[in-house]
């Protein structure tokens, strides 16, 4: 009659042959080529943008993009159409900063890259598009149906801002972008605004305002240099500064300004009072970032 206990020797000889194959396996793995993968790495996760890099990267109509140029011996001559853009790095990797207009139209987009040969390089990026809200306000008849005086001094003033928002003067070697806020306050209407003036459309709001009443100090948020001081129609009482590169920061409404064009101003010195001058509800702070001749939001530059 058959046994169905196991011999010891029986045992003894399964887990031997049983050791003798994971020790084979164990040696064919070893023995294949570095390059060869067992198994599926699992896919890459996308690279984070790190927090404390400014301007933050936002590629819609009124962003930024940051398109990296790689390595150059010297800072690479980047183009928008024929407009000089910002770039920042070192000789291991250059970054084209590119304002991003409100008005332009979503899909593909590119800068031209100029070497020190005159060779030109495309680079391409992609531009999202993006949904800004509706903002209607009612203010003086006269803002918005202009006279032919009011009409006048209009184009007038637009002619010599399109001299001021040309300015491009070349970037302190030490530059951060990373701005203050110039007055402490609600922000009371936010960038990209579609606006309705009395039911008529306008251009979208082209920066931040900030309420706070009249003769609270605005503060310069970056080291810059007065451009431009003026009374103009819309904007009231004005003051433009540069600060390298094409990167342009305007304030308006104002109500007192305490700089004169040329005045070179370090970060936090006051430039001027908040007012309600111009075409205004109330007192405010109006706050633009220009960069490359293109309006964008003032709030990719700050923390929080």
């Amino acid at each position: 009659m058959r046994s169905n206990r196991y011999h010891f020797p029986d045992l003894l000889s399964t887990a031997l042959l049983n050791r003798r194959r994971a020790l084979l396996g164990t040696l064919s793995l070893l023995a294949l080529p570095a390059a060869t993968h067992v198994s599926a790495a699992p896919p890459a996760k996308p690279k984070q943008q790190r927090p404390d890099v400014w301007p933050q990267a936002s590629q819609v109509p009124g962003g930024v993009a940051r398109l990296s140029l790689g390595p150059s011996a010297k800072r690479p001559a980047a183009f928008s159409g024929n407009v000089p853009l910002l770039v920042l790095g070192d000789a291991i990797e250059w970054t084209a900063l590119v304002g991003i207009p409100l008005a332009a139209t979503p899909g593909d987009a590119s800068i031209v890259v100029r070497s020190e040969s005159g060779a030109d390089k495309q680079v391409a990026y992609t531009v999202a598009p993006k949904q800004y809200r509706e903002q209607r306000l009612t203010v003086p008849p006269r803002t918005v149906d202009l006279s032919p005086e009011d009409e006048a001094r209009y184009e007038r003033e637009r002619a010599h801002l399109a001299t001021v928002m040309a300015t491009f003067t070349d970037l302190r070697p030490d530059a951060s972008l990373q701005m203050r806020v110039p007055v402490p306050g609600r922000r009371s209407s936010s960038f990209g605004l579609r606006r309705v003036f009395n039911g008529q459309s306008r251009n979208p709001h082209s920066g931040m305002d900030i309420a706070a009443g009249t003769g609270t100090p605005v503060l310069a948020p970056l080291p810059g240099r007065v451009i431009d001081t003026g009374d103009y129609f819309f904007n009231g009482g004005t003051v433009w500064l540069d600060h390298g590169g094409g990167l342009l920061t305007m304030y308006c409404h104002l109500s007192r300004m305490d700089v004169k064009v040329g005045d070179v101003l370090k970060t936090g010195e006051q430039l001027a009072a908040v007012g309600a001058t111009g075409r205004v509800t109330g007192p405010h702070l109006h706050w633009s970032v220009m960069l490359n001749r293109a309006m964008v939001d003032p709030a990719l530059f700050i923390a929080g």
